[in-house]
């Protein structure tokens, strides 16, 4: 930590970060830094001081209550994959649309291990570039009672969303009293944070809701190749950005964003579930937690084509040390495929098995009288069997995680039924889920509202 300390702090002194909103510019000169142009050099000490005014967790409101959820200390939380402009369905590779948006949100709700839709979960391509995030907002709000994230295309999209949620929840003074969205605003890596991603910060830092200030590092494209010098330049970009957010406003809730993994040194390509992703991820755990941040990183990502062993391993290779390193929010957590290009119906369904099996495998053991069954011993004796103990009885039920997509049959059931593989057990799962979903009510004055107000918005938007 030492080393690293010193080296984000050269990093931001004598190098700068560029800054390209002017209002962000001179904000930071107005608190005593730097500025060159866009490139702002920092005092590390102040960045510190600002940092420390960050709150160290927080909660987040959903619109059933049942479903909001805490961001920080020992809480872990789960949202679906985002970002991706395609969608597998099947052996189809297609451009996403608004009815599978619709439908990601469904299986989204159906799934009670999965907290949000999260955010951009595909991309409704045949949907106006305009007003899109208003209609994937509102389908997040009516089609599931959980939390979603915010736009962050434009400030005026982000300020459209937080007048949804405002809606919602019963106005402006609840939704910053507990915020309602949290939203993700990358760095342009290296050492470079854009205009649109400032903008939609300050509004969103301005209406007290949690921004994931994260750099985008691909270690050999957007940083270094050393995981040491990648893990300092994410200190870099992601500490003065939370510094900035404390300048607009003191104590506004953010995360610590890591997104770091490498390319391939042959061919350019990005590479996830790699190693270097997951070491990247644990040293990440322990530097937000040294900085008294909440952290955000992880998830099941991975580089391949189609739902196969690689998309497999690769998810474990990265939620394993999500898992380990204690990440806060977990963004792609089910869903993500080829590099994150893709979202996919099958793997949504197998990543929430292995999501489920995590949470299983890291809920803590109790030991105590009971769960030694010094009693089961006494009945069954020397070389009997357990299957049929009174204790076995009692608890066979939930005594294991019962895995809803794992096939388990011998050759000769499996074969009878069809040889299904994972990939297509997968594809009845969803498809069920589909058919068995259920809208979840909404008050009807509010719906009414937020109906009006859409529709206002897209009207003046598509004019």
């Amino acid at each position: 930590m030492a080393t690293l300390q010193a080296g984000w702090r050269r990093i931001v002194s004598e190098i700068g970060i560029e800054f390209a909103s002017p209002w962000a510019v001179d904000m930071l000169k107005e608190a005593g830094q730097e500025v060159s142009g866009e490139n702002v050099k920092f005092d590390p000490d102040w960045v510190m001081k600002q940092v420390a005014k960050a709150p160290r967790e927080f909660d987040l409101r959903a619109r059933n209550p049942k479903n909001n959820v805490h961001i920080g200390g020992d809480s872990m939380v789960f949202g679906a994959v985002y970002g991706p402009p395609f969608v597998r369905e099947g052996d189809v590779r297609r451009d996403g649309s608004f009815a599978d948006y619709e439908n990601f949100c469904r299986l989204s709700q159906s799934f009670d291990s999965l907290d949000s839709v999260g955010g951009v979960v595909t991309e409704p391509n045949d949907l106006s570039l305009d007003s899109r995030h208003l209609d994937m907002a509102f389908a997040a709000a009516t089609l599931t009672d959980k939390f979603f994230m915010g736009n962050v295309v434009t400030h005026e999209n982000a300020k459209d969303v937080i007048r949804m949620a405002e809606i919602i929840h019963g106005g402006r003074a609840a939704i910053e009293q507990t915020p309602a969205l949290i939203s993700l605003v990358n760095c342009n890596s290296p050492l470079r944070w854009d205009d649109r991603m400032l903008d939609s910060m300050r509004e969103y830092a301005l209406a007290g809701q949690p921004v994931v200030t994260t750099p985008f590092l691909l270690m050999g494209a957007m940083s270094p190749v050393t995981i040491p010098a990648t893990l300092a330049q994410q200190m870099a970009e992601a500490l003065v950005a939370i510094a900035l957010v404390q300048l607009i406003r003191p104590g506004a809730p953010v995360v610590f964003g890591s997104f770091l993994s490498n390319i391939d040194m042959q061919s350019g390509s990005p590479q996830f579930g790699t190693p270097e992703s997951g070491i990247g991820l644990l040293c990440t755990g322990q530097i937000a937690r040294s900085l008294n941040l909440p952290f955000r990183g992880g998830g099941g990502l991975n580089s391949s084509q189609t739902v196969d062993a690689q998309s497999a391993y690769q998810t474990m290779m990265t939620m394993m040390p999500t898992f380990l390193s204690g990440t806060n929010w977990v963004m792609h957590t089910a869903g993500w495929l080829e590099g994150g290009l893709v979202s996919s119906y099958d793997k949504f369904v197998v990543d929430i098995e292995i999501l489920q099996s995590l949470m299983a495998e890291f809920t803590p053991l109790e030991f105590n009288e009971e769960s030694l069954a010094f009693d089961a011993h006494v009945e069954v004796g020397h070389g009997g069997h357990f299957l049929g103990a009174a204790h076995t009885m009692e608890r066979f039920r939930d005594c294991f995680y019962r895995p809803f997509l794992t096939n388990s049959d011998n050759y000769e059931r499996w074969m009878r039924l069809g040889a299904k593989d994972t990939r297509q057990r997968a594809e009845e799962i969803w498809k069920k889920k589909l058919e068995e979903y259920e809208k979840p009510e909404m008050d009807p004055q509010v719906l009414a509202e937020l109906t009006e107000f859409v529709a206002k918005r897209k009207s003046e938007l598509d004019a």
